[in-house]
């Protein structure tokens, strides 16, 4: 099995789905290449070529140890406080340091491709679809490395990257401690300030993915910094100094699932680290990676979806009841096509983020490595940035959910047989709770997408005004098509409801007449500042996430629909599916505001 040439939808999606006109130019501003690739379309069947031998890789290899991982799992701890890879990590470890898969999108420099971030996550999704908690482990060569290139002096990429390239190193993110998960802003790890400039390191962080990599990226706060979020700094530290232990894994978690990762317990006992950045900006830099990493949870979510799927389509294409296969009862044939039209509604979705995110991140590295960009380069970078920001709790929340839905669906469809581990369902069920869980649990990416809407409206409320206006059904029938007007007359309509919970949760009083008077009070920054009146706001921050999400699908299979008709059919199934879930989302609106 080759998890590329399978799978029609992904060989159309990374063809067309993907914005390579803005793309190619930013990798590769002329023609011929320096690597000798004379056109566009040169370029894209060499991603591809790559892709067809990850895709091997990936559907057979990895698809095949995945259970062996899940048994034996990821690592044994050592007395001295480090960790020992266990061999089918390692196998895997080697196998993708061969194919060149941690530096596809590195600089040619450091011993990358210098390829688009795009080819380096479709990858990712491969090795999500055969085994989650490989996708989990493999992410942290590549995250780290784009870290270090990114944040880091010049002595420490030329020294740290070409490793992680070939598979001999790679990090964590080291956030959670005991009593500081969600809440980052309340960590206790101390870091003082040493006359060499070094730091020194001490406290405990829990539930860290990859501990034991061989360094960490670490959130502190230096003695007498402010308290919160304002007050944190950025640290690395590399696990072993001058041959001895930097700092100790005391524990590998005994998880639910995703037993091939290992989650740690990390204690800093005067550890020597340098800083990222400059102090007190570290919770700044950090989002860069939590924003990365939740983009990737979205697409680890279509990865565990199309396991899910895979294995259920098999299933039920040979499994009879009643004298006839499952596929062919009417009721499982219904569900069927729900299932696989929101599993390719979200991979369309994902796509067409991975494609903003890769010219947020490649015109972002150029900022910061070059100080400017060019008047088109800052336009791209702001339309970029902005879909960038608004989809990742989007991608994140609804991939997750998602996933855990529909692996459920999954076992179902197998009946009594997809409790068993025979089958691999239950495993690709319980590795779902590490995309809910990490980088933010579901509430957490919900809460995240309403402070940014609300926020967003509030620096420009009319221009919220304006866009209902235009996107009301009598505007929008004239010169625009089909799809157009089926998007814009669900937005508007999304803006009506939410424009309505707005002013219930908003307004002083309950009657209109009261909540019509203070119309203009909404127009004024600071009316929208009532922590009461944002907290009322708050109960309904899940139901507007998973608004704006299926609007965004809708917009993006409008779009597709638009300029390639064999994309109409999954733009109408979904319509199917959203609109009444949008229906009943306004109705809870309604009553419970």
């Amino acid at each position: 099995m080759n998890y590329f040439n399978d799978s029609a939808e992904w060989k159309y999606l990374f063809r067309n789905g993907i914005d390579w006109d803005s793309i190619i130019p930013l990798y590769f501003p002329v023609f011929p290449t320096p690597q000798g690739f004379n056109n566009r379309e040169e370029l894209i069947t060499f991603f591809e070529q790559i892709l067809e031998t990850t895709g091997k890789w990936t559907g057979e290899t990895l698809r095949g140890r995945a259970a062996e991982l899940d048994e034996v799992g990821c690592a044994k701890l050592n007395p001295d406080g480090s960790v020992e890879l266990l061999p089918p990590i390692r196998r895997t470890y080697e196998e993708a340091s061969k194919l060149d898969l941690f530096g596809i999108s590195l600089d040619e420099r450091f011993g990358g491709m210098g390829l688009p971030i795009s080819v380096t996550m479709t990858a990712f999704e491969q090795v999500a679809r055969a085994c989650i908690s490989t996708s989990t482990q493999l992410g942290f060569f590549t995250s780290m490395a784009d870290m270090i290139e990114r944040f880091c002096d010049e002595e420490t990429r030329m020294r740290l990257i070409p490793k992680i390239i070939k598979g001999e190193i790679s990090g964590s993110m080291c956030l959670t401690e005991p009593d500081a998960g969600s809440d980052v802003g309340a960590l206790r790890t101390s870091a003082v300030k040493q006359p060499d400039g070094t730091y020194l390191l001490n406290g405990t962080k829990c539930f860290i993915t990859n501990a034991g990599g061989g360094f960490g990226f670490i959130l502190a706060r230096i003695h007498g910094a402010p308290e919160g979020l304002a007050g944190i700094s950025l640290f690395l530290a590399e696990e072993k100094l001058n041959g001895q232990q930097n700092y100790r894994i005391t524990k590998i978690e005994d998880k639910m699932g995703m037993h091939g990762s290992m989650t740690c317990e990390v204690v800093y006992e005067n550890t020597v680290a340098t800083l990222v950045g400059k102090e007190h900006e570290g919770f700044k830099i950090m989002l860069h990676l939590m924003n990365e990493a939740r983009i990737s949870v979205g697409l680890q979510s279509i990865g565990g979806i199309e396991a899910a799927l895979e294995r259920a389509k098999e299933y039920a294409g040979v499994r009879k009841q009643f004298g006839r296969t499952l596929m062919d009862l009417p009721l499982f044939a219904r569900n069927w096509t729900d299932w696989e039209t929101e599993q390719d509604a979200f991979r369309a979705f994902m796509v067409d983020t991975i494609s903003s995110f890769d010219i947020f991140q490649r015109l972002d590295l150029k900022m910061r490595h070059h100080g400017s960009l060019t008047d088109q380069e800052n336009a791209l970078f702001k339309k970029h940035h902005e879909i960038t920001r608004a989809r990742t709790p989007l991608v994140k929340y609804l991939g997750a959910e998602t996933y855990a839905d529909l692996s459920i669906k999954a076992i179902q469809a197998f009946g009594g047989y997809g409790y068993m581990k025979e089958y691999g369902v239950e495993r690709i069920h319980r590795d779902c709770f590490g995309a809910l869980l990490y980088e933010g649990t579901s509430q957490i990416q919900a809460l995240m997408a309403m402070k940014d809407y609300i926020k967003k409206l509030m620096k420009n409320p009319a221009k919220f005004v304006q866009s209902m206006v235009s996107a009301h059904p009598i505007g929008s029938i004239a010169g625009r098509n089909e799809f157009k007007k089926t998007y814009l007359g669900i937005q508007y309509e999304f803006q009506k409801n939410l424009a309505g919970l707005i002013l219930d949760c908003f307004s002083p009083g309950t009657g209109l007449l009261e909540k019509m008077t203070h119309l203009s009070d909404y127009m004024d920054r600071e009316y929208w500042q009532d922590q009461e009146k944002l907290e009322r706001m708050m109960t309904h921050a899940e139901t507007l996430c998973q608004a704006l999400s299926m609007i965004e699908i809708v917009k993006v299979l409008g779009k597709q629909a638009e300029k390639d008709a064999s994309r109409r059919p999954l733009f109408l199934s979904y319509l199917k599916i959203a609109k009444p879930r949008l229906v009943a989302i306004y109705a809870d609106w309604d009553q419970r505001a």
